[in-house]
């Protein structure tokens, strides 16, 4: 069932098991991992090397990346720069031997957490679940984007010029005045973007246009 939050996109929120990777080049390390990810009930992936992940294919579900700071080659802070744009998947970094400038900036460049060897199981399972959480919120965020870009861009020009005055408060005939069209042609217009954004009301089309225009302001 759709929440009210749904139905201004018709997306509902995924369901899917979340996808917990792993990438440390000691073995024993990633199978002691992936066993305690897969007995909290995720499902977990391991490499052990930043190559290796980077050759596997984006994951389209809620994820997080359990990352070791010291791996030979390209390590893991220069990994984490490589994929910022993964923001659907948050990083924990982990290491044997971290110092608090390393620490920082890993933070900076936001990851969630930055362990140290030995860490407590129960601290990671938690970071774990926060990460999925996030991972979940990002992916239906892009999702009910995507679909609202989608319908914004079957709009015609002059259809573009009504939603961008309608949302500012202004009536039918200031609209018509402003563009230099009658009123009757702006509420014709008017109906077809509605229909078009699939808005039940005018608080919801505000609603859509603010999200694109916010988005729109984040690409930049």
């Amino acid at each position: 069932m759709l929440t009210p939050r749904d139905r201004i996109t018709g997306v509902a929120t995924p369901k899917e098991t979340a996808t917990v990777f792993v990438v440390d080049d000691d073995v024993s390390v990633r199978e002691s991992l992936e066993a305690l990810i897969r007995t909290a009930g995720w499902q977990a992936l391991t490499f052990e090397s930043a190559p290796d992940f980077l050759a596997h294919p984006r994951h389209p579900g809620p994820c997080c990346l359990i990352l070791d700071v010291s791996l030979p080659g390209l390590n893991g802070l220069d990994l984490q720069q490589q994929i910022r744009e993964r923001t659907e998947m948050p990083i924990i970094f982990i290491t044997g031997h971290g110092d608090i400038p390393m620490s920082v900036r890993a933070m900076k460049a936001g990851a969630v957490e930055f362990l140290t060897k030995p860490f407590n199981d129960d601290v990671l399972l938690r970071t774990i679940q926060q990460c999925t959480e996030h991972s979940r919120t990002v992916l239906r965020e892009q999702a009910e984007i995507s679909v609202l870009r989608d319908r914004y861009e079957s709009l015609t020009p002059r259809e573009r010029e009504v939603l961008a005055l309608v949302v500012t408060g202004l009536l039918n005939k200031q609209v018509g005045a402003e563009l230099g069209i009658s009123e009757i042609t702006v509420k014709a217009h008017r109906g077809q973007l509605m229909r078009k954004m699939e808005a039940d009301s005018l608080a919801a089309l505000v609603t859509m246009s603010a999200r694109l225009k916010l988005r729109t302001e984040e690409q930049i």
